[in-house]
């Protein structure tokens, strides 16, 4: 008898964040596989006995590739277990969630998605930055910074990306350099308000904030680390009046 894989978005980084069904699945859950990303204190919630496997993935070593992830989702349930896989932010928004669902249809297992709050939203909102803004912009799109490196060449259309009002990259602290040149030569004023937030939404939080002309320079010289989120747009400006959480 096949058991059951949840695909849990355990939110930005606020353990308060994740869903009433996201944690009612990861306490009854008999495996728990868990990414870097994903609130460690939300592991405290895990039943008696639980397996918990560490499968996080850091921009220069993974503890687990993504196939063998895979295969232990795939081998856990076989045995009829309830496995919780556990990720940061919302499982289907770059965090390879899709290819999860994927494995488990081509392995015959069930799975059931919940979704989770995006770092996309929350962490710019708990910066004081509202993503769209009534008189300032009404589209925001979300990019990778971080793109599959094994390609051969760039999806991302940063000529399209230019007219948006607000862009929100996950990822990409290393490349912020070469983010601004390409907005900028794709049309985008040097002098849009950008902002970076590391570990958002935790104690641990720290806001960089800059333009495309110096935002570069600014995180280079406040040794910005990843995870960081980087909000590009009129509204980044908005958080000199609307902050509210500062650790």
């Amino acid at each position: 008898m096949s058991g059951l894989v949840y695909l849990i978005g355990a939110g930005p980084g606020d353990p308060d964040l994740i869903t009433v069904k996201g944690l009612r699945a990861l306490q009854q859950a008999d495996v728990i596989v868990y990414d870097r990303l994903s609130p460690p204190e939300l592991l405290a919630y895990a039943k008696p006995g639980a397996e918990l496997i560490n499968a996080g993935k850091q921009p220069t070593h993974h503890t687990l590739k993504q196939d063998e992830i895979n295969a232990i989702l795939m081998e856990r349930a076989g045995r009829g277990l309830m496995v919780a896989r556990l990720k940061g932010g919302d499982p289907f928004v770059f965090g390879r969630g899709g290819e999860e669902a994927e494995a488990c249809v081509a392995a015959g297992v069930p799975f059931v998605v919940i979704p989770g709050v995006s770092s996309a939203i929350a962490v710019p909102a708990y910066a004081g930055i509202p993503v769209t803004h009534r008189d300032l912009t009404s589209v925001f799109a979300v990019v990778t910074g971080h793109e599959d490196p094994t390609k051969e060449s760039i999806s991302v259309n940063y000529e399209a990306l230019a007219q948006i009002g607000t862009l929100v990259f996950l990822m990409g602290v290393g490349r912020l350099g070469l983010i601004a040149d390409r907005l900028i030569a794709a049309g985008r004023s040097p002098e849009t308000p950008v902002v970076c937030i590391e570990w958002g939404t935790t104690p641990r939080q720290r806001v960089i904030e800059g333009t495309l002309a110096t935002i570069p320079a600014n995180a280079l010289a406040a040794d910005l680390q990843p995870p960081t989120i980087t909000v590009v747009g009129e509204v980044a400006a908005l958080r000199d009046r609307l902050r509210w959480f500062e650790p």
